[in-house]
């Protein structure tokens, strides 16, 4: 069983990183990062649709059933995703692209899966915490590509940044939150789990503190730029022309 396992999560090594030497031959033109943030996405896009399935189709529901055995589907994708996150860490120490709390995440993470993978059990509420962390992930990358190609400035990164504030907020913090209490308030998962499941919770809102400040000096910036903008077209209507300083 341990040897299926350690080749379930190789394989899965060795397709992300297939994946992103593809990136890299693709676009030659572009940065190792762009290469990189491409394969993120993916994995976002991917990871979400799995762990979705998995929590609300397939089940069993996490906020019921925490610590439950984990089923074979839960297997291969928590499998798929540690390899993920041994690429990504080893991405970010080796380019020095990512900051510690970043890389507490990936740690964090992937010693979550490992453990859910060796008990056997637990799989249940780290698919849910899987979903809850990747579902903000792919606006994550959207932000990143609309900066380096400079369309961030616009609408759509206006609606980006909006959806991503309010899913991060909503989902990892509101929902995690009641996630948490249901894993905490179980008799089944294992003192461990549990700690590493508020570990997780305090990362969550590292991040979250980081990104409320983001978003209340965005806010401030927009305001006071719509404010000058009246001012103009009050000046503008009652003037006939703008007053030049």
């Amino acid at each position: 069983m341990a040897l299926a396992l350690c080749l379930q999560v190789l394989c899965s090594l060795c397709g992300w990183l297939s994946l992103y030497t593809s990136f890299c031959h693709l676009n030659k033109h572009r940065s190792y990062e762009w290469s990189c943030r491409l394969v993120t996405f993916t994995h976002g896009v991917l990871s979400i649709g799995l762990s979705a399935y998995i929590g609300f189709i397939d089940g069993p529901w996490p906020f019921t059933h925490a610590g439950s055995p984990n089923t074979p589907l839960q297997v291969h994708v928590l499998c798929l995703t540690l390899g993920y996150f041994v690429f990504d860490l080893g991405w970010c120490i080796y380019f020095q692209s990512e900051g510690p709390l970043m890389l507490a995440h990936h740690t964090l993470s992937i010693l979550g899966i490992i453990v859910a993978l060796v008990l056997g059990e637990s799989g249940t509420e780290v698919n849910a915490v899987l979903f809850g962390s990747e579902i903000t992930n792919p606006l994550l990358q959207l932000r990143w590509f609309l900066r380096e190609t400079g369309h961030y400035h616009s609408f759509t990164g206006d609606v980006v940044d909006f959806l991503f504030v309010a899913l991060f907020t909503g989902v990892r913090i509101g929902v995690g939150a009641r996630l948490l209490f249901c894993e905490m308030v179980s008799p089944t998962p294992k003192w461990f789990v549990k700690v590493g499941g508020v570990a997780m919770y305090a990362v969550s809102w590292c991040f979250m503190i980081s990104i409320w400040r983001f978003a209340w000096k965005k806010s401030i910036k927009k305001y006071h730029a719509w404010r000058s903008r009246r001012s103009e077209e009050r000046q503008l209507k009652h003037n006939g022309h703008l007053k030049i300083h």
